[in-house]
């Protein structure tokens, strides 16, 4: 089929419209693709007073220090089972909870839920860390019920425990972004043909099949969509809530990428080690991203490209 030419008179009618797309492009390119240019920071011994110009150029080093050091191998572990944790356990509670709340019939109930679902994402880390602590401390009010109710002898300190620190920061997650996550599939919800469920009613269907045979499959392209761009994000497991609950007592799995490099990149301002950790989790994320989209696109599913 033949393209269809564009005249200067459409163009001039949309003039507005190419305006504000162009101020986006500008914008993008200022602060998402120039800054890449401090990339090259990976592959010298960059020195502020030196400048990028003349840093000495090391090539891979930086690259083989990091890893050769047991620490970024740790810490590799640490983000990337904190961020699969995080994966799982956000996906799947916002595709539940968007479900639950969809068979709530009655409009004030539902309402009210949404709202009060959607307020902890608004606030900020600082803010969701001081309620963990207080609520998870030796006089909060997790150890007070836990004791009286006969499951623990005595108080325990959760912040002085290893193995409890992966799931804490896993809740503090799914609490925060559960609602806020829900928004998009009860948009697809919204948008799947009413006359299927009245078809589903007629036939003696209950909640459950209309469910499994309705709901789920009339938001599956949104699965798949959501899933393939949150598995590039893996290893943004997280900064703020890992840095404010941690304590030297779990560093060893505490510690994330993000935190690495602010340890390496300010702390002790090695900016071209902070740079290649920085770049190592990019590349990651955009062969996790295409990975997903090869193998959503091999079995049929639906895809970002």
């Amino acid at each position: 089929m033949k393209a269809k030419r564009i005249s200067w008179k459409e163009l001039k009618n949309q003039k507005f419209l190419l305006i504000c797309t162009a101020c986006f492009v500008v914008y993008g390119i200022i602060f998402y693709y120039l800054p890449l240019g401090g990339w090259i920071m990976a592959f010298q011994n960059y020195k502020t007073k030196d400048g990028f110009f003349d840093s000495q150029w090391v090539g891979f080093e930086k690259f083989k220090f990091l890893f050769s050091d047991a620490t970024f191998l740790r810490v590799i572990r640490n983000t990337l089972a904190m961020g699969v944790l995080n994966l799982v356990c956000t996906f799947v509670m916002a595709i539940v909870f968007a479900i639950l709340l969809n068979e709530v019939r009655l409009a004030i109930g539902k309402k009210f839920v949404q709202t009060v679902s959607y307020l902890p994402h608004f606030l900020s880390w600082i803010i969701v860390t001081g309620i963990l602590h207080d609520a998870l401390s030796s006089s909060g009010i997790i150890n007070e019920l836990l004791v009286k109710l006969g499951i623990l002898d005595t108080p325990i300190n959760f912040f002085a425990h290893k193995g409890y620190f992966w799931p804490i920061v896993a809740f503090a997650n799914v609490w925060k972004e559960t609602g806020w996550n829900a928004i998009v599939y009860l948009a697809a919800i919204t948008s799947i043909d009413p006359s299927l469920y009245e078809a589903a009613t007629i036939d003696g269907a209950g909640r459950w099949a209309k469910i499994k045979n309705i709901t789920l499959p009339g938001i599956r392209p949104t699965i798949m969509i959501l899933l393939i761009m949150n598995i590039g994000n893996v290893l943004n497991a997280g900064f703020e809530v890992q840095y404010l609950l941690g304590n030297g007592l779990v560093k060893s799995v505490s510690e994330t990428i993000d935190i690495y490099t602010l340890t390496w990149g300010v702390s002790q301002n090695d900016f071209s080690l902070g740079t290649a950790a920085g770049i190592f989790k990019s590349v990651v994320a955009i062969i996790l991203i295409v990975a997903a989209n090869q193998f959503a696109k091999k079995t049929g599913e639906q895809r970002l490209f």
